[in-house]
């Protein structure tokens, strides 16, 4: 059974930091791109932050210089870094883990975790 859980979510002031966790269970972790995406009210889901399974990262322009995503593939987690938090980060924070091979498509989600920006 596959489990993607993220944790490290909560509530914090402008400026402040936090780092996301997602914990994979039930695939090989190694060999799955992994994202961080996020959804607020009203808003479709959007990706914040990507790393290939060498390790290449990729942000959102909203983001970039504020977030940081890596992974550890001996403890299967991903990681989000979060740092000088704005209002507008507010949102649910989802992991998705993604592999592609000749016969299918492997797409996870986590349940995701919420983050408020708030004063």
């Amino acid at each position: 059974q596959v489990q993607l859980v993220e944790s490290g979510g909560g509530s914090v002031q402008p400026g402040g930091s936090l780092r996301l966790s997602c914990a994979a269970s039930g695939i090989g972790f190694s060999g799955y791109a992994m994202g961080w995406y996020r959804q607020s009210p009203g808003k479709q889901r959007e990706l914040v932050a990507a790393i290939t399974i060498v390790g290449n990262t990729n942000y959102a322009d909203s983001v970039k210089g504020r977030f940081t995503i890596s992974r550890d593939n001996a403890k299967n987690t991903l990681y989000l870094q979060i740092n000088s938090l704005k209002p507008e980060d507010t949102a649910v924070y989802y992991c998705n883990a993604q592999r592609s091979t000749v016969w299918r498509e492997y797409d996870y989600w986590g349940q995701g975790t919420q983050v408020t920006v708030s004063s």
